[in-house]
């Protein structure tokens, strides 16, 4: 009988050292699986899961191999004798169509399964068309839907081979859903067809594990908090102006908005206090998120503070701030800069949720994170969140401040993230664990 996939899904739970502890459960206690290849984030695939399986004492005795740097260096690692196989998410094409080497794990590990939800990248076809080789698959993620439930599709097609929500994604999408936003014969978005969340959420139940700390575990208490700030006349109709006419001359400059994609871009990063030209050069439209940034920072009273930014103006504006400050900080995208924070020798930590968002583990350092530029991405923002708000957070209260520019398009992020957050919150709850007895 071949052995059921599992999904595993762990909303802000310390899903590494389980999957570790189940792992080694399997290779040294039932014997079910000989060579296991972990597949997770770069940073997380180098760092976070060799560190915690040096952490706990039985887990120690796990051989371990990380397959991330050169070619020749990810050969090496994987050619040699270890229980676990460590690789970044980017070279999983690599691994299978390039590398020459066979691909004959037992067991896959798929972390930040979120990652493989576009059934068109080439690390999904590449990973599907080795599946059948592999006896046993767990994806890892705390945002399973961040998009909405048309993301599931691709996830468990890698899980179950098409088992539960079908091969293909045309028969998933006409099996439970409908046009929604639409331009003619051009379809730009579906809505569930009634009944469809539950129809799906009990298709996949049967594979799907589904628990959060605050179910299980004494978790702080998570304070959200919106800091308000709002741009002068001035500055708002220059807002308005590329918002109304797509094009805004500053100067010499001229702020060109090419489609609605473009156009919300450029808004985001009006409304954080800067905007680039179509050559590239910043220009400074408003300074109200940095004096905000400053108060929370002093109202911090020396305790340390993680600040998600998303644009690059937006690093270089808060680092010169910080500067004439005399405020020491790093930033979370080198391990220096992480290790140092997670000692509590950082004042200010800097973090893009893009490239540090998932796995880092960062709740040593602090318990306070200010998001600065927000993300119209649910998985980036959740996944960010986690990094302080997690298991092993030892104050009492982990705060979460947004500052948010009023009468801006900062105000409908806020509400899509808030709207996007209630489907998959109903998708966790569906599928969560009962383990009581």
């Amino acid at each position: 009988m071949r052995p059921q996939p599992f999904c595993w899904i762990w909303a802000w739970v310390d899903k590494t050292v389980i999957t570790l502890t189940a792992i080694n459960d399997l290779m040294f206690d039932s014997f079910e699986v000989h060579k296991t290849l972990v597949i997770a984030p770069k940073r997380v695939a180098a760092t976070s899961w060799p560190d915690e399986i040096r952490k706990w004492d039985h887990l120690r005795h796990l051989r371990f191999a990380v397959a991330v740097g050169s070619a020749d260096e990810r050969i090496a690692a994987l050619q040699s004798d270890a229980d676990i196989y460590l690789i970044n998410r980017e070279n999983v094409t690599w691994l299978i169509d390039e590398s020459g080497l066979p691909f004959d794990y037992d067991m896959v590990v798929i972390d930040e399964l979120s990652s493989f939800k576009s059934g068109g990248t080439k690390r999904f076809r590449s990973l599907l068309r080795v599946r059948p080789k592999v006896k046993r698959i767990v994806g890892l993620t705390g945002t399973p839907a961040s998009n909405g439930l048309m993301d599931l599709w691709a996830e468990y097609r890698l899980l179950d081979m098409g088992e539960r929500l079908g091969r293909f994604i045309t028969h998933y999408r006409n099996a439970y859903f409908a046009p929604d936003k639409r331009n003619g014969t051009i379809v730009y978005s579906y809505a569930p067809l009634p009944g469809a969340e539950e129809a799906i959420y009990g298709k996949i139940a049967d594979i799907t594990i589904s628990m959060k700390c605050t179910d299980y575990l004494r978790m702080p208490e998570c304070v959200v908090n919106e800091v308000n700030v709002r741009m002068t006349e001035t500055e708002k109709q220059k807002y308005d102006d590329l918002r109304k006419d797509m094009v805004l001359s500053l100067g010499d400059a001229d702020i060109d908005a090419v489609n609605a994609a473009s156009l919300a871009n450029k808004l985001s990063q009006m409304a954080n206090g800067a905007v680039y030209d179509e050559n590239g050069k910043t220009h400074v439209l408003h300074t109200h998120k940095l004096d905000a940034l400053e108060d929370l920072i002093e109202a911090a009273n020396g305790k340390p503070v993680l600040v998600a930014y998303w644009f690059k103006h937006d690093r270089e504006q808060i680092e010169e701030r910080l500067h004439k400050l005399h405020i020491p900080f790093r930033s979370m995208d080198k391990d220096d800069g992480i290790r140092l924070w997670n000692a509590g020798a950082v004042p200010v930590g800097l973090i893009h949720p893009a490239s540090a968002g998932h796995g880092l583990n960062l709740q040593a350092g602090g318990s306070t994170l200010i998001w600065y530029g927000l993300t119209w991405s649910l998985e980036l923002y959740q996944q960010t969140n986690a990094r302080l708000w997690r298991q092993g957070q030892t104050a009492d209260t982990v705060v979460l401040h947004h500052i948010v520019t009023e009468r801006t398009i900062d105000e409908r992020i806020m509400a899509a993230l808030r709207k996007k957050e209630k489907t998959q919150d109903t998708l966790i709850e569906a599928v969560k664990a009962n383990l009581e007895v």
